[in-house]
């Protein structure tokens, strides 16, 4: 008995960790480098990007130009809120294929303050096995490139002219 209160360990520590509980939720998780938990997924080392009506896409980021050559190829499915953010050095009109990319996809282009210079919406998938697979570009330069699963801008209210609040990890 604890000041006149009936008490066993195991109360002791369900109280306790019930705190931890607590307090540990109180932390804001991204100011001290954890993993941000979205639904069951992680979100560590992924751009989060805004949209005016408060959506969130939380991005890859292909910043290198293996990640970038890469891509979603060989992806078979993607998250509704998640996409890939490729990332770079200078604006420039960049230009994207699908070849070996597997989900159809919308791609939109933004320039260097976030805003939507061009989109190209529901983007096929290439089953060809040459260098032929359709080429897809803006019409003005851009510094980054976010792809999302196919009719994902349209659900999110993204047209062209949207200005996106990009947070880099």
């Amino acid at each position: 008995m604890i000041f006149g209160i009936p008490f066993s360990l195991g109360g002791y520590l369900s109280i306790v960790l019930s705190l931890v509980v607590t307090l540990a939720g109180a932390i804001d998780a991204s100011a001290a480098g954890l993993t941000v938990q979205h639904g069951s997924r992680a979100t560590k080392g992924l751009a989060v990007i805004s949209t005016p009506n408060g959506d969130k896409v939380f991005a890859e980021i292909a910043d290198t130009p293996a990640k970038r050559a890469e891509g979603l190829m060989s992806r078979t499915s993607l998250p509704p809120d998640h996409g890939m953010l490729f990332i770079f050095s200078e604006p420039g009109q960049w230009t994207f294929w699908m070849k070996n990319t597997k989900i159809s996809l919308d791609i939109l282009w933004l320039d260097t303050d976030g805003k939507v210079v061009h989109l190209e919406s529901n983007v096929p998938i290439c089953t060809r096995t040459d260098e032929g697979c359709p080429r897809y570009h803006p019409s003005k330069k851009a510094l980054y490139a976010l792809e999302l699963r196919a009719g994902m801008a349209k659900r999110l209210g993204i047209p062209k002219g949207t200005v996106l609040e990009i947070a880099l990890p």
